[in-house]
């Protein structure tokens, strides 16, 4: 492991690493143009007219970035409203299928519920039909006769 030791008399730099922005470019390009043509030796009004051409240039190559970044923007933009519209397009159709497949569930619940109960009620009155034919025959002590069609062994030998 080394170990540094610092002098506190001797000065030292920090270096603080960031990303630098557009701004500051064109913040640099501004004030390095605003030196070069104060340190040149020309006239008052050719100095002038040389800082008002670079701030021209300057302004036009913010504007040009400026535009750079509003088309870049403004395609981001769009391909994210696409992504967007096209997930909900996509959520909306799975709903729909889900609300087709509830509702045909549902149908067929209640179509076997009603082939159930169909089948329930038919059994119940055989059976009520079967109990009372028994009642019947125990009150008179005679023996019901056979229902149209269905005949018993007794009465073909007979």
């Amino acid at each position: 492991m080394r170990r540094y030791e610092y002098d506190d008399e001797d000065p030292y730099v920090i270096i603080e690493k960031r990303s630098a922005g557009v701004g500051s470019f064109l913040l640099g390009v501004a004030i390095g143009a605003g030196v070069a043509l104060l340190g040149a030796p020309q006239s008052g009004a050719r100095t002038r007219r040389e800082i008002q051409r670079g701030a021209h240039r300057a302004r036009r190559a913010a504007e040009g970035l400026a535009g750079d970044v509003k088309e870049r923007v403004a395609d981001t933009f769009v391909q994210a409203r696409g992504q967007v519209e096209h997930r909900i397009d996509t959520a909306r159709q799975a709903i729909e299928l889900k609300k087709v497949q509830v509702s045909r569930a549902m149908e067929a619940g209640r179509a076997a519920a009603q082939q159930a109960r169909d089948d329930l009620e038919r059994r119940i009155s055989e059976t009520k039909a079967a109990y009372n034919a028994g009642v019947e025959v125990a009150r008179t002590g005679a023996a019901v006769p056979p229902a149209p069609g269905l005949e018993t062994d007794e009465s073909q030998n007979g």
